[in-house]
């Protein structure tokens, strides 16, 4: 089969778009489903209108394809798995009694299943499930959800293209099973799996699709010449199929490389590619492989990460030149739109002259069918788009926002003996066991405690101006005081003051910062119903003034135990924000971290000896091309030395780290410097804490023993247990105990049980050892 259409009629599509709504209607939906106020039917409902209304506003905008099958109750990874069957054993009873149950049940587990893992999706902000696969897997089709959202939009008279995760990169995102031999690789499962998407692809077709969009990002990772041969083999067998619709094959993130010519030569009708940041390599690789003859090729011109309006020239530029290298070229966004907010349009707070470089999924969706009316028709049918985006870019390249000069002078008179602390780690040790006086297996807390309706009542009500700052201020205060009492009463050593002043811990610092923007309606998923609002990185960064000083300052006059000073990462204020694409991400971050600096050293001064400074995204927002990391990691931990390497050495420093994939950058975790550590533990079974011990890592750890992200409660056993574990990674001098991550998302019945039984299990195990007491 090979398309018919030509290059002169260009169509204009996206692979995805936001799933939870205008006024995040999903996530209140699926919440109110876990709560018990909403019925089956009822979320069922919702889910289906939000896809209505999705796909009628891609069509009126002017697509002529719009995406099905991106729609998710929770993560599209995780509608695959359900998709080919893998369901886990422990959790096939549950799927058998209730799909959608079962489905959740998967995500977030229950009380006494244990749900499956999640980390990020690449490079991004998104988490999604991570598949549990071993020799024993036995795949079986269940297309329904995919094919119901091909007849809804049908039904609507609109064109649908299922966009499927690939087979391959399926499989190169799944684990092995618990049980399961850890060298399993389950990307040896292929011949098995194939059958199943060939099914599938059947059944989309008898459904009315006439294109499924297979992607396939994984590709573009350095992958070896036997899974290079894998994927040649999928498509090769996928593409030799009768009873199929038009295939493309997606990537995007980044270059493709070696995997270009493979997917080029693959018996499908196109390829849809990214030619934005670092892709923009296809362009050349795609022309010296010799294009795409007789084929589709779906242009990713637009980029689908970030939020700054597009040059439409250069992109039509690009387009010209692609226009010899395929059949027909039509014109997308990079990737799929989960990842912007919905519509700028609505951000009525922000300063007119700054809207105007803004450019969410809907401003993205019409820059789409711009370059794509451009390409059809020539650029005399978009004179006018083409004048207003010029007047747009140059009025943010010569806004006095986007630059500082002071700032810059700082940054730029910063010397590498201003990112070292002062003296070693073990005399730093030393200093602060004499000066904290700690147990073995000290506990504490990531940071964060549940946010409850209460406080966000009361920000709302400060916004809204119904309270007056002092009544907003007294309740902060008080909930201050509550958190304090609890953590000392269940036996805690290191206390949280348990940020409930912050909405977010990015955007809780962010718009204290000159240079950054904030949103009101600038909501994107994280994962489940997870939303967060990245704030705008516009402009140069500086601290007005102390950010943290004044509540932890309370909370430590409320006790005698130490409370951790909670800051965010010069690294995760740029991987959870919309970053300028005006300068270099590491001239960004070091600006970043001069303004943490700062805090640290006022956190000091004001009688802080702890202090965390949060780095989750330092692996996520690691290069997926090996040549690319070694820079990356040279600019991220010399920022996260940059702020804290100012302090004292009876001063300790503690840095988090959350759900991602730790075994790839385990030597910039050290390079950090950072006296303590906590990791995501609970779900992977302790793996990263073997993961450092392989490294030799000198210093304190804390690998997480409660998993915050499922509503169960640990025991007492299972906590121990993971503590006996971790203790024959990590010795006992220097292995703390904690939760994975905040416990901000959780409820407040919950938490109390958790984390006494954490103390509890800490007590046991402690007293298990050579000197240790309860």
């Amino acid at each position: 089969m090979t398309s018919r259409n030509t290059a002169g009629s260009a169509r204009a599509t996206v692979y995805g778009y936001p799933r939870q709504g205008r006024d995040r209607e999903l996530k209140k939906a699926v919440e109110g489903y876990w709560k018990g106020r909403v019925d089956a039917d009822a979320l069922r409902a919702t889910a289906a209108e939000l896809r209505r209304t999705h796909w009628q506003d891609l069509a009126d905008a002017g697509l002529h394809e719009v995406p099905a099958g991106d729609f998710s109750y929770y993560d599209h990874v995780l509608d695959t798995t359900v998709m080919v069957g893998a369901v886990p054993a422990r959790h096939r009873a549950a799927v058998d009694a209730d799909a959608l149950d079962g489905y959740f049940a998967m995500a977030r587990g229950t009380q006494d299943v244990a749900p499956l893992e999640m980390t990020k999706w690449f490079d991004t902000n998104y988490h999604y499930l991570v598949p549990e696969l071993g020799p024993d897997t036995v795949f079986a089709a269940d297309s329904a959800k995919q094919v119901q959202e091909v007849r809804e939009a049908l039904a609507l008279g609109l064109t649908p293209r299922p966009v499927l995760v690939g087979p391959v990169t399926y499989l190169l995102l799944a684990k092995p099973a618990p049980g399961v031999a850890a060298d399993f690789v389950p990307l040896t499962l292929l011949d098995r799996l194939l059958p199943v998407y060939a099914r599938v692809l059947a059944d989309l077709r008898a459904a009315g699709a006439d294109w499924v969009q297979l992607d396939e990002p994984a590709l573009v990772q350095d992958r070896t010449a036997a899974e290079l041969n894998a994927a040649e083999r999928a498509f090769r067998d996928l593409g030799s199929l009768t009873d199929r619709p038009q295939l493309l094959i997606g990537s995007y993130f980044d270059r493709l490389g070696d995997a270009l010519p493979v997917l080029a030569k693959a018996p499908v009708e196109g390829l849809a590619l990214d030619f934005t940041g670092p892709a923009a390599a296809n362009l050349d690789a795609l022309a010296a492989a010799g294009g795409l003859p007789g084929k589709r090729l779906v242009a990713g011109v637009v980029d689908g990460r970030n939020i700054w309006v597009n040059d439409l020239e250069k992109s039509l530029a690009t387009l010209g030149t692609l226009l010899g290298l395929a059949e027909r070229v039509d014109v997308a966004a990079s990737c799929s739109l989960l990842h912007v907010p919905l519509d700028a349009a609505r951000e009525r707070d922000l300063d007119p002259q700054i809207l105007r470089w803004l450019s969410f999924a809907r401003q993205k969706t019409a820059e789409v069918v711009t370059l794509a009316k451009g390409l059809t028709r020539g650029t005399g049918a978009i004179t006018a788009e083409l004048a207003a985006n010029r007047a747009d870019l140059a009025s943010r390249a010569a806004s006095p926002i986007t630059r500082d000069p002071a700032v810059r002078a700082r940054a730029a008179a910063v010397m590498d003996a201003g990112t070292r602390r002062s003296t070693s780690y073990p005399e730093r040790a030393a200093a602060q066991r004499a000066h904290l006086g700690l147990p073995l297996l000290p506990t504490t807390t990531i940071g964060s405690f549940p946010q409850t309706g209460e406080l966000r009542t009361a920000r709302a009500d400060l916004r809204a101006g119904r309270i007056g700052t002092a009544a907003y201020e007294e309740r902060i205060a008080a909930e201050i005081g509550e958190v304090i009492t609890f953590q000392e009463k269940a036996g805690l050593d290191v206390l949280v003051h348990g940020e409930p002043e912050r909405n977010d811990m990015v955007q809780y610092f962010a718009e204290q910062l000159t240079g950054y923007l904030a949103t009101r309606h600038g909501w994107v998923q994280s994962y489940g119903t997870r939303c967060v609002r990245p704030p705008i990185l516009a402009g140069d960064i500086s601290r007005p003034e102390p950010m943290t000083v004044r509540w932890t300052t309370y909370a430590q006059s409320l006790t005698p135990r130490p409370v951790k000073g909670m800051l965010t990462g010069p690294v995760t204020m740029l991987a959870w924000s919309f970053v300028r694409d005006d300068q270099l991400l590491g001239d960004t971050a070091r600006q970043v971290a001069l303004a943490l600096r700062d805090e640290v050293g006022d956190l000091e001064a004001n009688g802080t000896s702890v202090i965390q400074v949060d780095e989750p995204a330092l692996r996520e927002t690691l290069p997926l091309r090996a040549a690319d990391r070694p820079a990356y990691l040279r600019w991220a931990t010399e920022a996260f030395r940059l702020a804290t390497g100012g302090v004292r050495p009876d001063t300790q420093i503690h840095t988090h780290m959350c759900y991602a994939e730790f075994g790839d950058i385990v030597g910039a975790i050290d390079d950090l410097d950072a006296d303590v550590i906590s990791l995501e533990a609970a779900r992977s079974h302790m793996q990263v804490a073997y993961e450092l011990a392989a490294h030799g890592y000198p210093r304190e750890a804390g690998p997480g023993v409660y998993d915050i992200h499922s509503p169960r409660v640990p025991d007492a056993d299972e906590v121990t247990g993971l503590l006996r574990k971790g203790l024959r990674a990590v010795p006992a001098s220097r292995l703390w105990v904690n939760p994975d991550c905040g416990l901000k998302t959780r409820g407040w019945p919950e938490v109390r049980a958790s984390l006494e039984t954490l103390v509890t299990a800490a007590r046991t195990v402690r007293a298990e050892l050579p000197g240790g007491h309860p």
